[in-house]
């Protein structure tokens, strides 16, 4: 891990203990609550590891505090600016796309921005969201194709699509050179469920 993901981690471990410690839940419940192992939890806690963004989303949903909570400072602020190049890198892909959250809101509704870029023949796959998540994404240069679900739907420069979030989809650069698309994720009602089931 470089510096940068290093100091990203630490922040996301010491929010994710704080928030469990705040429900009063042990390491065990909050790895039952987020579908991961008990160990990931203290990976995590420990700021250890580099999580995936969908290891991320399981441990948010169950804290019930949202993605972009768990990336930035506790403090409730009515006006947030995430300056260029300060937004948290949370994907990496192996061809030197990367997915940077720049911007959200807090819960019930989350909203998210991400500023996303995938090089000649990355892949980002992603695992289904809570149920009504919706996306919409906005290719800024370049040529993406997006799969949702058995879809298969090729975007070029100015294109953009709305879609379920709640199914499986993907994100490839199949193409000879890099793509960058802004990407906007709205999930409802987050941490509700959790406190009925949890609470």
């Amino acid at each position: 891990m470089d510096q940068e993901a290093a100091k990203l981690a630490a922040a996301i471990g010491a929010r994710v203990k704080h928030e469990r410690k705040g429900r009063g839940w042990t390491l065990d419940q909050l790895a039952d609550a987020g579908s991961v192992s008990r160990r990931m939890v203290v990976n995590v806690e420990q700021g250890a590891v580099n999580p995936s963004v969908g290891t991320l989303l399981r441990l948010s949903d169950a804290l019930g505090v949202g993605l972009p909570s768990l990336v930035e400072p506790p403090e409730p602020k009515s006006v947030t600016v995430t300056r260029s190049g300060a937004g948290a890198k949370l994907w990496t892909g192996a061809k030197g796309g990367r997915g940077v959250l720049v911007a959200g809101t807090t819960p019930p509704d989350v909203l998210e921005l991400w500023d996303w870029s995938l090089g000649p023949g990355d892949r980002h796959t992603s695992e289904s969201h809570v149920v009504g998540t919706k996306e919409l994404v906005h290719v800024l240069v370049g040529t993406i194709t997006v799969e949702v679900d058995d879809q298969v739907v090729v975007l070029e420069t100015g294109d953009a699509l709305a879609f379920p979030g709640d199914v499986n989809h993907a994100y490839t650069n199949p193409h000879s050179r890099q793509a960058r698309f802004s990407l906007a994720v709205f999930e409802p009602g987050v941490g509700t469920a959790s406190e009925t089931r949890h609470g």
